[in-house]
């Protein structure tokens, strides 16, 4: 298994209605996404649109891009009842790669990640290891872990211990 830490991101977290066809139109027309269902995520490049909760999305961007897609969103969506927060110093987004890399998450967490409940496209805040995180299914044998950056150190150490059997390396 390789774990690599997806470095310099921007985190927006956008609140918004999106039974409003408006707030829909305008976050399409400022990020050229659509708002992603319940459970899911939606990307292209290197931009993704996460379903946080009914009215809340995570926004990853690439680094020094998120004060720019701020004020799009703003413009977008102006005269709207929206937030939208810059969250970037608090997460920390991990890549955990390799085809034992389901075998480590059943270790950490009660949330079933067989493929026919966990699809790639799916993303979900869970309890992880004692903990809460976000775990998202970007390819078939690749997951993210979107973490607080403040559990780093424990994250790391429960990582190493749970992909101890398989391997485990750092990509830089």
């Amino acid at each position: 298994m390789t774990v690599r830490e997806k470095k310099l991101l921007g985190h927006l977290t956008l609140r918004g209605d999106a039974k409003d066809p408006a707030f829909a139109e305008g976050v399409h027309k400022a990020l050229g996404l659509e708002l992603p269902v319940a459970l899911s995520l939606v990307a292209n490049a290197d931009t993704s649109l996460q379903w946080m909760g009914p009215d809340e999305w995570l926004l990853i961007v690439p680094g020094g891009q998120e004060f720019a897609v701020e004020q799009a969103l703003r413009a977008a969506l102006a005269g709207l009842h929206i937030s939208v927060v810059n969250v970037s110093g608090g997460q920390q987004l991990l890549e955990l790669s390799g085809p034992k890399v389901r075998e480590v998450l059943m270790k950490s967490t009660s949330y079933d990640v067989h493929p026919d409940n966990f699809p790639v496209g799916k993303a979900v805040g869970t309890v992880f290891a004692k903990s809460q995180l976000v775990i998202r299914h970007t390819g078939e044998d690749t997951w993210e872990l979107l973490i607080r950056r403040s559990f780093s150190d424990y994250w790391w150490l429960w990582l190493q211990d749970a992909a101890a059997e398989y391997g485990l390396s750092v990509e830089a």
